[in-house]
This record gives structure tokens, C-alpha cells and sequence, in this order.
């Protein structure tokens, strides 16, 4: 009794955590044992374990099926988070490393992490980029219109279009604009295994130049484990969500698949913003053998949602008795609402996945997909008729029935008011191929091939005739409609006003030596790109006429990076990297004539690359309790696209085309995590940017629509402003408490200050006497709540998320105006004369989620 009472006062329980090491997934159901002995625990649902030990030092033998058995050496009562890798022949693994995922304290970027774990306890009623606004350099709203979908992301002061998105390492930016449009990839939430953040120059291996930097999404695409499950949302107004998912996980003859589909509607948090979204899913992947692994993964998103078409000013909505949640674009037909400002749009893409070890040394990923578009937005032929046609004061709804009694009323039966769609319809096929050699235990070689077809179908179209019998498009010069059909009596369906395909090539290909040995592991790689664009005409140009088509523009690009990890030791790592590319400029810039003008398919012959030079410095602190990032990065952007169309004084349409533009982006980075013990988990970031435009353009060719030169313009002053449209300065702080084992809290506090508005540089007044105006420091707090229990013996949960608890009225969108207090005073930008949306009011949201 005696000794075996002093073994009972030597034990002691020894904790921790096992995840993937590239996913930083949680892994449940992980084997932990005690070498040399037959104890052993099974990971928690979090890929938490405790284990009671005798020795004071132990070696803790880690096993989980699909990955690399780790053996860790642990003195003390904290194991930490013992991260494994996936086996080389897992599905898992080689969809890792075909898509160029970066590993911490190896591969020289900053990056950041968010795992399914956090996207189920955190998106509540969140748009999918809104995940990721407590990562450093990352601004994410709702507000650029506040409807769903319509969420926007800037990244070191970068908008979406100079963020490079990757689904499964197949790039999604739209091939013309380059933007990410959120609504056509509305149900990420539901499929996403994690999703990583690489800021700056990224490591992604395909021809892709990020500027601000990479956002890689990895779907459950690879996902084989058995189960699945289903879950029911309700929320705020109307907000009413189900979703499923069910995979068979990975059989005895290599065969998994899984699927996963949601329906989410409900009403907005603005007026008339109702929506109504459906997500569907599949995948199906085959491990050959040993040496081939084939997937195919499906995935579309259709939805139609409300949203505003214009900013207005704040005393505006002071006004309103519904104040910010006032939308004056929509209104009441037939005593039902209906938007005057909608979008729909399905985008389906499908890709399948070829994975070939082809010996030891060497492995091939080619991935061939295709997406298909069909959508656009809707909105009134008249703006100033419907928004001045209301039911009762300035703040009702518009009344649309009023204006339907208007059009039953024409004596021809030609349609007063009417509701059109502009159309952007594309088909977009594609193939990414790579090839990895180790030349050696220390060197690989990798190459690849990026090749993309897009085109492009835009037209306006009638959608609604609202009672009458048709829409009378007449052809004017310089004006709409169709040269070919000069007095078109256009039904619903119909095409109008314009109609034009844009064709874009692109032939990309890259080089990439990576170096490790020891603590050191490097990169360098080169990459070149040949984009060309035409455009075809089919209503400024008659069948016959050879300007119909235009002739192809090409632009060569180009860039080269490289960068390099050293860990000095177990716990401290720093990293450099620098880049230079040149990108080929937009569509809209190579043929920039607006859809409603003549001789469109002139390209501009100024078009020209932007230049990019960014390098980052970065050091890493790792500890079982405590994780901490620091970052420097300083990004130069010469010859920045700026190409503009308005109207000129004697009304008609005028181009310019700004040419040496350059802007800085620079700043720092600084990020935490800290486990002081089991269950609670606080981390934190602060990120202050400097982004500057650096000079001014003293004169300007203005341009008529035929791009015949008309006179010199200028100067533009906007040396020393500040690049507009997201916070330089960002800080989070987020707490999780597991208060009881099955109970877990989390509140996440987002900070957001040095925020300049938006401007146009071709706008700013030369007698200018102040800087764009500031958007008002704001902060937000969310709270979130988790609570597991067993619902007939499966594992369920009960979510609650509380978004904006305190109700914060704040400013997310900001456009400079400037405007003269009166006679010869210089022009100033304030409060007063902004357009603005305000972001959106508190909202909750209640999940149930049953796991199986």
C-alpha cells in the first residue's frame, strides 16, 4: 500500500493537441500512447488530449491514419500542439502539395491560417471574406452595398482585383477585371476544409501575380473521412439556413466521395435586401494505385439577392426614420416587395485532378476545369423616374405599381419605365499542370503550365416590361442600340442597348528551385505570362463591317521571386523574401470605350504593364504555450492602371488614360497566440500600413471616344494622399474558453482607424485644399457560444453567434467628393459632401448542428 501510494503521488497528466501540420486542422481521434508501455488516449472532437503518466520524462507516440507516426519527447505536463504530416501517398498530401500551401518556419511568406473548425463556430451570418478581418492587412466588409454576396476584401491595401483567390489551386479572379465577385462562391462556408491567408508575393506555383497578396482555399474536395453532417440556422431578419454534408470516406479500394448542399434566404439587415441562395457540392477521388489519384469536384452557388446601386450622403440617412437602414432602391409591386437593384448569377465550376507519383523522386498534379457564367445585375432604365416615384415621402418605398400604371397608359404601348439586366455571361476553361523533381535530398525542381480561354458575353437585356408591351431601343450615333436594328421593339429577353463578347488568352508558365537542408529552406522562381485580348462588336458595327473584330493585343509578363527561411532554433525562426513582375493591364483599359459609344474595338495603344517590386521581411517565435509573427513589407506600384471614361463639357464621352501613377504600400505586421492553459486560447494582431501615392501627374491627354486626341489636361495633385478605400491601421483580440468540457465561449474584438475615403484622381478639383476626408475610427465586438452534447448518440452542437453586440453605427465604404464652400474657395472633402454605406447593425444567429 505504501509504495503504491507514492506511485499514485508521481503521476501526473500530461496535455495537448494534435493537428495538421500544413491545415492546422484539429485531428480527432489521434492515437496518443506512452512508449514503452500499452497506455494510450484517443483526441477529443477539438484534437485534444490528457493523458495520466508515472516518469517524469516520457516520449508520447502519435499515430492518426493518412499521416506520419511522430514520437515526442515531453518533460513536464504540457505536450503542446504536436503537429503531424500527411502521408506522401494520402489524398490529403498530394492535393497539398500539388497547390503550393505554405508550411510554417519552411516556406518565407506570411501567412495565416482559418480551419473548418473556426469557420463552423465563427461565420454565423458573416460573408465568406469576413472570415478573415482579424488577419493582419486584411480589410473584409459587407458594406460595399450591404447585400449578400456582396462582401469586398483588400489586403495590404490592394483591392480584390490585385488579390489573387485560388479554389483548390485553380485561380477564380475574373479573367477581364480581375475582381472576385463573393455571391458566385456564396457557399464556401459550408465546404471549406481551411483556408490560408499568404500575404505579399505568396507562394502559389502558378503563373498568378498577387500583388497584395494570396487567398488559397482548399474545399472538402480531399476530405476522406466517413460521416457528415446537418445543420438548421435561423437568425435575424428572416435569416433561415440549412445545410448538409456526407462523405463516405476513403473505402478499401481507394474510391471516396463527398457531397454537400445548402438553401439560405432570408431578408437583409438593410431594407430590401432580400435574398435566396442555394450551394451544391460534389466530389468524387479515386487512389489508383500508388503512383495515381484522380478527382473530380463540382461546385455552383445560384442566388438572387437585393442590393444598392448608390452611396449617399450621411445626413441622408440621418434623416430617414428607418436611419442607416434605409435603401432607397426598392419598392412595392403588387403588394409585395420587390428590388429595383438585384443581382443573380450561377457559376458553376467543375475541375478534375490528376495526381502521378512518378517515381521517388518526381510527381506530375494536372488539374483541367471549366466554369460557365450566367448572370448579371438588375436595375431601372430611369434611376431619377422610379427613385421620385414613391409611395408616400422622400423614404417610402418606390411605388412600382405607379409606374406600371404609366406604361399601361402609353398610347403605343411602349414602356415608360422598365426594369433591364446587365448581362456577364462567360465560359472559361482552363488546365494547370506542374511537375516536382528532387534532383537531390536538398534541391528540387519544379515547372509548370497555366493556360486559360475566357470569354466574355455582355449585353443589356429587358428583364421586366412592367405592363407594357415593349421597349423601343432606337440607334443613335454615339449613343445605344443596335446599328443593325436602328428602331428594335424589344420584348422580355430581349437584347439592348449594347452587345459585346471579350476574348482573353493567357499562356502562362513557371520555374521554381527550392533548397532545405538543416534549419534552411529557399526559393527562387521565375515565371512569364502572354495575355491577349480582342473584342467583338455586334451592335456598333454592321455584319459586313472588318472592324467587328478587333485585332488581338498582346502583353508579355513576367516576374521573379525567391525568399528564405532560417530556423535558428526550435523556437525561433526569420524569413526574407523580394519579387519583381510586370502584369498585363485590365480589359477595360486595353479597350476602354464605354458600352454606350462608338468604335469601341480601338484598342488603347497607351496600355501599358504595371511594375511591382515588393520585398518582406519576418521573424517567428514558437513555444508550446505561445506563438507570435512579426512582418515588414514594403511594395512599390509604378505605372498604375488608371484609366477612366466621363463626359466632357460639350457632353460628350471622353477617355483618359493616367500614365505614371505610382503608389507605396508599406508596413508592419504583428500577430499572437497564446495558451496559458488547457482551454483557453487568446490571440491578437496589429497591422499599420502606409499606402501613398507617391507622385503627381502634371498633364493628361484627354481622349474622345474614337481615341482622337482632343487637348492636355491636368495637373492631378495626388502626391502624399493616401490610397483610399480600406483602414491602414487594423487591430483584433480574440479569447475561446472552454468554461466546461463541453462548453466553449469566444469573443473576437476588430479595430479599424487611418481610414481615408475613395476618390477618383481624375475627379480631384487642382484648387484642392485638403487631403480626401477620414472615415471615423470605428471598433466591433462579436460573441460566439459552443455547446456539444449527444443527440441519440450522435455528437451535436449548439452554436450561437452575436455580430456587432453593441450595436456600432459605422462607416465600411467612404467616397471623397470635393466640393468649394462658395466662389473662388478651394475645394475640400469632409463629412458633409461623402457618399457613404454604413455597415451593418448587430445581428445573431442560433445553429444547430448534428455531426454523423
Amino acid at each position: 500500500m505504501f509504495f503504491s501510494s507514492l506511485s499514485v503521488f508521481a503521476q501526473r497528466t500530461v496535455r495537448g493537441k494534435v493537428i495538421d501540420a500544413v491545415t492546422q486542422e484539429s485531428l480527432p481521434g489521434a492515437s496518443v500512447g506512452v512508449k514503452g508501455t500499452t497506455d494510450g488516449v484517443s483526441t477529443d472532437i477539438d484534437g485534444g488530449f490528457a493523458i495520466k503518466v508515472n516518469a517524469d520524462n516520457i516520449t508520447l507516440v502519435v499515430n492518426y491514419v493518412g499521416y506520419v507516426t511522430q514520437e515526442v519527447a515531453v518533460t513536464g505536463s504540457n505536450a503542446g500542439t504536436i503537429k503531424l504530416q500527411a502521408n506522401a501517398s494520402s489524398i490529403n498530401e498530394v492535393v497539398v502539395t500539388a497547390n503550393s500551401f505554405a508550411i510554417e518556419r519552411e516556406t518565407p511568406v506570411a501567412m495565416s491560417t482559418i480551419t473548418s473548425d473556426v469557420i463552423v463556430e465563427k461565420a454565423s451570418q458573416q460573408e465568406f471574406p469576413e472570415l478573415l478581418k482579424s488577419t493582419p492587412g486584411v480589410y473584409a466588409t459587407r458594406g460595399s452595398g450591404g447585400g449578400f454576396g456582396d462582401a469586398r476584401i483588400n489586403m495590404r491595401g490592394f483591392q480584390s482585383a490585385n488579390i489573387a483567390v485560388l479554389i483548390n489551386g485553380i485561380p477564380v479572379n475574373d479573367m477581364e477585371s480581375g475582381r472576385v465577385f463573393w455571391s458566385n462562391w456564396a457557399g464556401l462556408t459550408d465546404v471549406t476544409r481551411f483556408m490560408q491567408t499568404q500575404r505579399g508575393l505568396g507562394a502559389s506555383r502558378v503563373a498568378v501575380p498577387s500583388i497584395g497578396g494570396t487567398i488559397n482555399i482548399a474545399t472538402r474536395t480531399t476530405d476522406a473521412k466517413r460521416g457528415g453532417f446537418i445543420s438548421q440556422s435561423i437568425g435575424n431578419n428572416n435569416y433561415n439556413k440549412t445545410a448538409f454534408s456526407l462523405s463516405s470516406g476513403l473505402n478499401e479500394k481507394g474510391w471516396a466521395f463527398s457531397i454537400a448542399g445548402s438553401r439560405n434566404t432570408g431578408d437583409g439587415w438593410f431594407e430590401g435586401l432580400a435574398y435566396e441562395a442555394y450551394t451544391y457540392f460534389f466530389n468524387v477521388s479515386k487512389i489508383i494505385n500508388e503512383h495515381h489519384t484522380l478527382s473530380l469536384t463540382g461546385f455552383g452557388a445560384p442566388q438572387y439577392h437585393g442590393s444598392r446601386f448608390e452611396r449617399r450622403g450621411i445626413q441622408y440617412y440621418r434623416d430617414a426614420p428607418q436611419g442607416i437602414r434605409f435603401n432607397p432602391n426598392w419598392g412595392i409591386l403588387n403588394g409585395e416587395n420587390k428590388t429595383i437593384s438585384g443581382n443573380f448569377y450561377h457559376k458553376p465550376q467543375l475541375s478534375l485532378n490528376h495526381y502521378w507519383t512518378i517515381d521517388e523522386s518526381s510527381s506530375l498534379s494536372t488539374a483541367v476545369y471549366a466554369s460557365i457564367g450566367r448572370g448579371g445585375n438588375e436595375f431601372p432604365n430611369n434611376a431619377n423616374l422610379f427613385l421620385g416615384t414613391r409611395t408616400g415621402g422622400e423614404y417610402s418605398p418606390v411605388d412600382i405599381n405607379a409606374l406600371v400604371d404609366q406604361n399601361v397608359a402609353s398610347p403605343d404601348g411602349r414602356a415608360v419605365a422598365f426594369l433591364q439586366s446587365n448581362r456577364n455571361d462567360h465560359v472559361w476553361v482552363g488546365t494547370l499542370s506542374t511537375y516536382q523533381k528532387s534532383l537531390t535530398d536538398k534541391f528540387d525542381l519544379l515547372g509548370g503550365l497555366d493556360l486559360r480561354y475566357y470569354r466574355g458575353i455582355h449585353y443589356n437585356s429587358v428583364r421586366n416590361l412592367l405592363g407594357a408591351d415593349y421597349v423601343l431601343d432606337r440607334y443613335t450615333t454615339g449613343a445605344s442600340g443596335d446599328i443593325n436594328n436602328p428602331n428594335k421593339m424589344a420584348k422580355t429577353g430581349d437584347k439592348i442597348g449594347y452587345n459585346w463578347d471579350g476574348l482573353v488568352f493567357w499562356e502562362g508558365g513557371f520555374l521554381q528551385g527550392e533548397y532545405k537542408t538543416g534549419p534552411l529552406a529557399a526559393f527562387v522562381s521565375l515565371a512569364a505570362s502572354n495575355t491577349s485580348y480582342k473584342r467583338f462588336d455586334y451592335f456598333r458595327y454592321t455584319a459586313d463591317d472588318p472592324n467587328r473584330e478587333s485585332k488581338t493585343v498582346h502583353f508579355f509578363g513576367y516576374q521573379a521571386k525567391g525568399g528564405a527561411n532560417y530556423n535558428l532554433n526550435e523556437n525561433h525562426n526569420v524569413f526574407a523574401n523580394v519579387g519583381y513582375f510586370e502584369k498585363a493591364p485590365f480589359f477595360t483599359t486595353v479597350f476602354p470605350g464605354r458600352d454606350f459609344t462608338t468604335n469601341q474595338n480601338l484598342p488603347n495603344e497607351e496600355a501599358e504593364n504595371e511594375k511591382i517590386l515588393s520585398y518582406e521581411l519576418g521573424y517567428g517565435y514558437r513555444s508550446s504555450i505561445f506563438t507570435a509573427n512579426v512582418n515588414l513589407y514594403r511594395t512599390t506600384w509604378k505605372d498604375r492602371t488608371l484609366a477612366r471614361n466621363f463626359t466632357g463639357q460639350d457632353g460628350n464621352p471622353i477617355f483618359v488614360n493616367l500614365l505614371g501613377v505610382n503608389a507605396l504600400h508599406q508596413g508592419v505586421e504583428v500577430d499572437f497566440e497564446y495558451h496559458p492553459i488547457k482551454g483557453v486560447n487568446l490571440r491578437g494582431m496589429l497591422s499599420v500600413g502606409d499606402w501613398t501615392w507617391l507622385n503627381n501627374v502634371d498633364q493628361v491627354v484627354v481622349e474622345s471616344s474614337n481615341l482622337s486626341r482632343e487637348q492636355i489636361i491636368g495637373p492631378f495633385n495626388i502626391a502624399g494622399l493616401k490610397v483610399g478605400d480600406a483602414p491602414q491601421t487594423t487591430a483584433a483580440l480574440g479569447l475561446d474558453v472552454n468554461i466546461i468540457e463541453d462548453l466553449k465561449i469566444g469573443a473576437d474584438y476588430n479595430y479599424y482607424a487611418d481610414f481615408s475615403a475613395d476618390f477618383n484622381p481624375v475627379s480631384l478639383p487642382n484648387n484642392r485644399a485638403t487631403g480626401t476626408w477620414k472615415v471615423p475610427n470605428y471598433s466591433l465586438l462579436d460573441l460566439n457560444a459552443v455547446y456539444r452534447f449527444k443527440f441519440a448518440g450522435l455528437n451535436a452542437s449548439i452554436i450561437g453567434n452575436v455580430n456587432n453586440v453593441f450595436n456600432t453605427e459605422y462607416i465600411s465604404d467612404a467616397l471623397a467628393n470635393f466640393v468649394s464652400p462658395g466662389g473662388d474657395a478651394p475645394a475640400v472633402s469632409n463629412a458633409s459632401n461623402s457618399s457613404v454605406y454604413f455597415g451593418q447593425g448587430r445581428t445573431w444567429t442560433t445553429t444547430l448542428r448534428i455531426n454523423f
